[in-house]
């Protein structure tokens, strides 16, 4: 069997650091943009989110179904790395442009190159998602790329949230410090993001190998993996749990710029004197997250080796919801609460995903072994879908609770949406870990049966390299 070699864990999980850039910016920073930069209101922002990520998600599972079907001498998935690497960061610097059409220009504009974006995402990140399943047979190897995919995924946004606001400063202050162009600084500095990402994908392209191969190479009729997919117990439970859990992250993540700037009401950090630009108290708490959530990542292949994949999930989801429903009653000057708290509960967060990308892994697997056919690609798409459904459901319900509760940009909150602000950060989110919890209470593909899986596909793969 082919070992997976150091370089290419790492090459590996460069494609994640690249795509979590946009995807940190889109969930952390997007909605502020639109309402307090290019001046959209919260409400319709929340529409758009609805209409165009629900036709994006379902644009993953197609690309499954192409990748599935491709043949290439670069295998089937590390092409669409490779050629769609520049169009991602192309149409990246596109969506933080804020021309000057009038508001219902400035909102087309925001449908057209969101909805844009979400699909050139798609058209990489689904390939780079089922390459996973491709690397090795071996489910812990999968659990340890998880790993490595998940902690560059955090360490690419980290590297976001301390540079974001810095480089808009910075940017913004290049025609005139006594008059900064704010919004030339967000063009710019997604333009430097651009830029990383394009680099990162072609090394992922480069250093990475396609080696596991079904038991036949023949091409499935999409009939047929649609119709295993569709009696793919583990699969829909998997997606239940990777939707609520994407829930619970994406309204959190959107409504921290707003609870720092309107309930904390001072996001004063520390000034960068040798760069003449400043990291605010949002900053602080977001990249703390991202820290705390790599903690988790690396905890989470010695736990779930322990007591196995599906404890340590359902066990960092109770985590997540109790301390969720604690950090409600924090008081705006408990600053350091709500540091700790944010640090435990993306630690939480953070063991989650690696664990959904490992088990959707396995569940390629147990497909294979029931029906005899391997659909990765629309496997892993589904997994993509399920963060794009969860990040649909919360965008929108974040644009709308604010608008339900409300908000105007760049004014001083009524106490109603103060407080809804509060909620959005705490108890509303909770809602999808207990939801998760629920979910994965039932997930079936324990250790022991994984392993009699493995066996049974070697066994198979063995006869068949004999006929």
């Amino acid at each position: 069997m082919s070992t997976v070699k150091l370089r290419e864990k790492i090459g590996y999980g460069l494609g994640d650091a690249a795509s979590s850039m946009f995807w940190k910016l889109f969930t952390m920073y997007l909605l502020f943009f639109y309402t307090d930069i290019a001046g959209l209101p919260a409400a319709a922002i929340g529409t758009m989110f609805l209409i165009t990520r629900i036709w994006d998600a379902f644009i993953d599972p197609l690309m499954g179904v192409i990748t599935d079907r491709t043949r290439s001498r670069w295998g089937k998935f590390r092409p669409y790395i490779l050629f769609g690497a520049v169009p991602f960061g192309v149409i990246g610097v596109l969506t933080f442009l804020t021309p000057d059409f009038g508001p219902t220009g400035k909102l087309v504009y925001a449908y057209a190159t969101y909805g844009l974006m979400m699909m050139v995402y798609s058209a990489v990140n689904v390939p780079y998602a089922s390459l996973m399943g491709v690397m090795s047979p071996d489910p812990k190897v999968r659990t340890e790329l998880s790993s490595y995919r998940m902690t560059f995924a955090f360490g690419g946004s980290i590297l976001v949230l301390l540079l974001v606001e810095p480089l808009v400063e910075i940017f913004g202050k290049i025609q005139g410090p006594a008059l900064p162009d704010t919004r030339f600084g967000w063009q710019m500095a997604a333009v430097v993001f651009a830029a990383i990402a394009v680099i990162m994908f072609f090394c992922t392209f480069a250093w990475t190998r396609e080696r596991v191969k079904p038991i036949k190479e023949t091409t499935n009729r999409l009939k047929d993996d649609m119709l295993d997919l569709l009696k793919n117990r583990p699969w829909w439970i998997l997606l239940g749990a990777g939707i609520a859990a994407q829930i619970f992250n994406s309204i959190r993540d959107g409504s921290a710029v707003y609870y720092f700037k309107y309930y904390v009401e001072g996001t004063e950090g520390f000034r960068l004197g040798f760069i003449d630009a400043s990291v605010s108290l949002t900053t602080i708490y977001l990249v703390l997250g991202q820290a705390a959530n790599i903690l988790g990542i690396i905890l989470v292949t010695p736990v779930s080796n322990r007591i196995g994949k599906k404890m340590t999930y359902l066990w960092s989801m109770v985590g997540a919801s109790v301390l969720s429903v604690v950090f409600y009653f924090l008081d705006k000057s408990d600053i350091g609460g709500m540091l700790a708290l944010q640090f435990f509960i993306s630690m939480c967060a953070g063991a989650v995903f690696p664990l959904l990308w490992s088990m959707y892994a396995d569940v390629t697997d147990y497909s294979e072994f029931k029906t005899g056919r391997r659909a990765t690609g629309l496997i892993f798409s589904s997994s993509s879908m399920s963060q794009k459904f969860g990040w649909t459901i919360a965008g929108a319900l974040t644009g709308w609770l604010l608008g339900y509760f409300g908000f105007e940009a760049n004014v001083v909150q009524s106490a109603t949406a103060q407080n809804g602000i509060r909620m959005m950060m705490s108890l509303l989110p909770t809602a999808g870990t207990v939801l998760s919890v629920v979910f994965i209470a039932f997930y079936p593909l324990n250790e022991t049966r994984l392993g009699s899986i493995m066996s049974g596909l070697e066994s198979k793969r063995n006869q068949e390299k004999t006929q």
